[in-house]
C-alpha cells in the first residue's frame, strides 16, 4: 500500500475513535498506535498531523496527542454571489473568456482514491524517484555557505552553466549567459507565452498536445490553433499553412517523445520547422520536458532544437522535475537575443527567483554519482513497464489501437473504437478501480477520434500494470460500443 493510502486509512480509523475520548482526553501513544495498526511511526505521525490540521486533535511535544476541545458553533455562511457579477463585469470587451479551465491539468495531479490504480499520473511513482539522493542533496545544500541567502535573479551561475552544457552538448552551442533558472516547466512555459504573444493573439500548438500548455495559453488570453501531429511529429506543410492563415508569431512544440503521442520529430522535419518559423518571423517554444525519461532501447537522442539555432528562433524549456519528483521544481529557459531580457523581466516580476536552497540541491544532485545511476536505472525500469503495458493491452484489449509505441516518456496513447464515449469509459474505469486520462483535453479543437492516455510510470510496478489492464478490460466491456 502506498504511504498516502496508509495515512488516509489510519486517519479514518482514529477519526472514528475520537468519540471515545472526552475533550482534552489523551490518545494512545504513538508506540501503541504503531503496534495496534501495524503501521510505521512515520504513518502515525502524518495521520496525527492530518487530524491536527482538521482541528480534531492537539499535539503537544513530549506529552502526546489529545482530543481537541469542542468546536465553537460555526459562523453563518456569507453571501458571495456578488462575485459572479464582479468577475464577469465588462466581459463583452474581453478578447477571450477570463474563466480558467484547469480540469485538463488537475486530472494528472489529483491522487486517486485508495485502491485505485493510477494510470492517469503525470509523475514517477515514489519507487522510481531518487528519494535518497534528493534527500542527501538537500541536506548538503542546506549546509552550503550562503545557501539561505538571495540568489542571483537569473539563477546560480554554476547551475546555469550545468544546464548550458547539458542542453548545448559537447559543441558548447549554449552558454550560461543564455540560461534562466525557472521554477519548473509549467512556470517556464507560462513565462515564455506571456513574453512572446499579447492577449488575443493566436498561438500555434501541436494537435494533440499537453493540456497544461493549452490552459496556460487560454488563461493568458491567447487563442490556441491546432497543427496536426503524426508518427514523425508536427507536419511542416500544415505548420506553414497555419502561419499564413493566422499570422501567429509563436509555435509551441515537443520535438522529443511528444505528449501524448510519444512521437519524435523526424530528422528531415527539424530544419523545416525552424525555417518555416523563421520565414514567418515567429518563435518556436521547445518544451523538452521528458528528455531524461528516455527508455533503455531509445538509442542516441537528437539534440534539442535550440542547440542548432544561432538565430534565436527557439525558446527552450528543459526541466529536472519529470526525472526526479513533482516537488523538485527546477527548470531552465534558454533564449538568444532581445527576447532573453523580456523573459527575465517577466520572471522577476512574477516570482522574483527560484529559492536558493532548491537550486543548491539541484546542483548537488546532478553533480553526484547517484544522478547517472538513477537515470540508467530509470531507463531500464521505464522500458520494462512500457513493454508490460503494451503486451497486456495487445493480449487482453486488442480493440484498442496502438499505432505507435514510444521509446521514451511515461505513457501510451491508444486510440479507442469509433463511437466511444470517453467520459463514460473514464467513469466505468474508475468504478472498476483504475484511473485513466481521457483524450479530449489534449485537443484544442474537435478531436478526430477518441483516445485515452495510460501512464505506466505512476503505478507500483509491472504486477500493478497487469492488474490495471484486467480492471480496464472490465470497464471496456461495459463502456465500449
Amino acid at each position: 500500500m502506498q504511504q498516502r493510502s496508509s495515512v488516509a486509512e489510519l486517519a479514518k480509523c482514529l477519526r472514528r475513535e475520537l468519540d471515545r475520548y472526552s475533550p482534552g482526553g489523551k490518545l494512545p501513544s504513538s508506540r501503541v498506535l504503531v503496534e495496534r495498526y501495524r503501521v510505521s511511526p512515520v504513518t502515525v505521525s502524518r495521520a496525527l498531523s492530518q487530524l491536527a490540521a482538521e482541528g480534531l486533535v492537539v499535539t503537544r511535544p513530549g506529552a502526546g496527542a489529545f482530543r481537541a476541545p469542542a468546536r465553537a458553533t460555526a459562523a453563518p455562511a456569507g453571501d458571495t454571489s456578488w462575485q459572479e457579477v464582479a468577475l464577469s463585469a465588462d466581459g463583452a470587451a474581453d478578447l477571450v473568456p477570463r474563466t480558467v479551465d484547469a480540469s485538463g491539468v488537475t486530472i494528472s495531479l489529483a491522487a486517486p482514491p485508495p485502491g485505485v490504480i493510477e494510470f492517469n499520473g503525470g509523475y514517477l511513482h515514489p519507487s522510481l524517484q531518487p528519494e535518497r539522493a534528493m534527500a542527501a542533496a538537500l541536506s548538503r545544500a542546506g549546509r552550503r555557505p550562503g545557501a539561505w541567502g538571495r540568489p542571483p535573479l537569473e539563477g546560480l551561475p554554476e547551475l546555469r552553466e550545468w544546464f548550458a552544457r547539458d542542453i548545448g552538448g559537447p559543441a558548447g552551442t549554449v552558454t550560461a549567459a543564455e540560461v534562466l533558472i525557472a521554477a519548473g516547466g509549467q512556470s517556464a512555459l507560462t513565462t515564455a507565452l506571456r513574453a512572446l504573444a499579447p492577449p488575443g493573439a493566436p498561438v500555434l500548438v501541436e494537435s494533440p498536445t499537453y493540456p497544461g500548455m493549452l490552459a496556460i495559453a487560454r488563461s493568458s488570453g491567447l487563442r490556441p490553433v491546432p497543427v496536426p501531429v503524426d508518427a514523425d511529429g508536427v507536419r511542416p506543410e500544415l505548420l506553414a499553412d497555419a502561419f499564413r492563415a493566422t499570422g501567429a508569431r509563436v509555435f509551441v512544440c515537443q520535438p522529443l517523445f511528444q505528449n501524448p503521442t510519444g512521437a519524435v520529430l523526424a530528422p528531415d522535419r527539424r530544419a523545416r520547422v525552424l525555417r518555416t518559423a523563421r520565414e514567418a518571423g515567429a518563435f518556436v517554444v521547445e518544451d523538452d520536458f521528458v528528455r531524461r525519461l528516455a527508455h533503455e532501447d531509445a538509442g542516441t537522442l537528437p539534440p534539442p532544437l535550440v542547440a542548432g539555432d544561432p538565430d534565436g528562433v527557439v525558446v527552450h524549456v528543459g526541466s529536472l522535475t519529470k526525472a526526479t519528483s513533482p516537488s523538485f521544481r527546477v527548470s531552465a529557459l534558454v533564449a538568444r537575443g532581445p527576447v532573453l531580457e523580456r523573459l527575465r523581466a517577466i520572471q522577476v516580476v512574477d516570482t522574483f527567483f527560484v529559492p536558493r536552497p532548491l537550486q543548491e540541491a539541484a546542483l548537488e544532485l546532478v553533480g553526484s554519482p547517484a544522478w547517472p545511476r538513477h537515470l540508467r536505472a530509470l531507463a531500464a525500469e521505464l522500458k520494462s513497464r512500457r513493454d508490460a503495458l503494451t503486451t497486456a493491452l495487445r493480449e487482453h484489449l486488442p480493440e484498442l489501437a496502438l499505432p505507435h509505441v514510444p521509446s521514451g516518456g511515461y505513457h501510451l496513447w491508444p486510440r479507442l473504437p469509433d463511437g466511444t464515449d470517453e467520459a463514460a469509459l473514464t467513469a466505468a474505469a474508475l468504478r472498476a478501480g483504475v484511473a485513466l486520462t481521457p483524450g479530449r483535453p489534449y485537443f484544442s479543437a474537435e478531436p478526430p477520434a477518441a483516445h485515452m492516455r495510460l501512464s505506466f510510470a505512476a503505478v507500483g510496478g509491472t504486477a500493478e500494470i497487469a492488474e490495471g489492464v484486467r480492471r480496464l478490460r472490465t470497464a471496456c466491456a461495459e463502456a465500449l460500443p
